[in-house]
């Protein structure tokens, strides 16, 4: 059919087509996943006391300093999935490990256990030092 319309009328069929069906538009039901650099997860971080920062290094890489108020969550733990499992899934997180390896595999993890919103620290706790934001011990 698409052949004998022009092809600018056949892409907006298929934009408005799929914008009908919702092909087009984000997940609406799932979970909010944003990617952010240190100064705006500093910004989210004073704007919205109630985000839990989870850390997911090691406790001896969280013993040396940390984001203030985090929680520490070993990724490398064998009960990691479990002690995941019972966290409160309708918090806002901020996400983060050394230097973002870790902690891409938990946001993936933590939107598969259905956690409704969260935020990964780029370049994870080293970006956060490098940017001069503060480190609690």
């Amino acid at each position: 059919m698409c052949f004998r319309i022009s092809i600018p009328i056949c892409l907006i069929w298929l934009v408005f087509a799929g914008n009908v069906t919702g092909l087009a538009d984000d997940k609406l039901d799932g979970p909010l996943i944003k990617n952010v650099k240190a100064d705006e997860a500093s910004n989210l971080l004073q704007e919205n006391k109630k985000v839990v920062v989870l850390d997911v290094r090691t406790p001896e890489e969280f013993g040396e300093g940390h984001i203030a108020g985090a929680k520490n969550l070993d990724f490398l733990a064998p009960d990691f999935n479990k002690t995941l499992d019972s966290l409160d899934k309708s918090q806002t997180y901020l996400v983060h490990c050394a230097g973002g390896g870790r902690s891409s595999k938990a946001r993936d993890l933590m939107a598969k256990h259905h956690f409704l919103t969260i935020y990964h620290l780029d370049g994870g706790f080293n970006a956060w030092k490098e940017a001069g934001k503060p480190v609690e011990k």
